[in-house]
């Protein structure tokens, strides 16, 4: 079976997950239906949450969280343990197949330390999208927590880093060839400098959206990802995740939020 043009790649916001239970049941009415589906989550709010509880505090530059060595270990722990399961495990109770892993299982997400002021942050050096391939084929949703694997050969680098949740569903969409990438968000868009959504953009309008400052903070990698995936024929779409069924109504044209092409 050829899924590769068929695939839709969902990243669910560490801000909206666990806000309402419909983007659950609706992965699993899209896989039902026929439709194969990768999910990329984050997980900031809970990672900021269990960084408190360590009495570490939090820090961020142009929207990506800077990561020393104590926030690495909570990110891994908390991306790719308990929000990766979560999500996995809510799936498959609700009768879906899912199959919860990180960019380090497979050598999927490939990285090297993006630069030094955001510390154990990656910067994606290669998608290997054998093991999604795989899981789709067996007829699972991969559920994608993004801690990457460092291919740096430093001897006291550490084996996996950091890696925005957002550059990680852009680069799998390009690579995968998807047919749709959407973002499920705790905002209804992209605004303009009005704060009026802007319901459709091309790939340089939203470059200059950030070029400008218009667009800002934890926008910005939702952009560039955007930017990422339409390079080929996938279309990318940033929605309110708030909203009841927002994933089935993005599929079905019923909702509004900003589509770049």
């Amino acid at each position: 079976m050829n899924i590769k043009n068929k695939v839709i790649v969902v990243k669910i916001g560490g801000s909206t997950l666990g806000t309402n239970d419909t983007t659950i049941a609706d992965l699993v009415e899209l896989q039902k239906c026929g439709r194969p589906v990768v999910v990329v989550h984050g997980g900031g709010k809970l990672i900021t949450e269990w960084l408190a509880k360590q009495g570490i505090g939090a820090r961020f530059v142009r929207g990506e969280r800077v990561t020393d060595k104590p926030t690495l270990d909570v990110a891994t722990a908390v991306l790719a343990g308990l929000a990766n399961k979560e999500i996995a495990a809510s799936i498959n109770k609700l009768g879906g197949k899912a199959a919860g892993i990180s960019g380090a299982d497979g050598g999927l997400i490939q990285s090297e330390i993006k630069n030094a002021d955001l510390g154990y942050v990656g910067n994606i050096a290669k998608v290997d999208i054998s093991l999604i391939n795989a899981l789709l084929e067996s007829g699972f949703i991969p559920v994608i927590a993004t801690i990457g694997l460092n291919i740096s050969t430093k001897k006291d680098d550490p084996l996996v880093l950091n890696i925005n949740a957002d550059a990680v569903a852009g680069e799998i969409a390009a690579v995968l060839g998807a047919e749709k990438l959407v973002f499920l968000t705790d905002v209804d868009g992209i605004h303009d400098d009005s704060g009026k959504v802007l319901a459709k953009l091309s790939a340089g309008e939203a470059e200059t959206l950030i070029n400008s400052g218009v667009a800002s903070g934890g926008m910005i990698p939702k952009i560039t990802a955007c930017i990422k995936a339409v390079s080929g024929k996938t279309s990318a779409c940033i929605i309110d995740g708030r909203t009841p069924h927002a994933l089935l109504l993005d599929i079905e044209g019923k909702i509004s939020g900003t589509v770049i092409k």
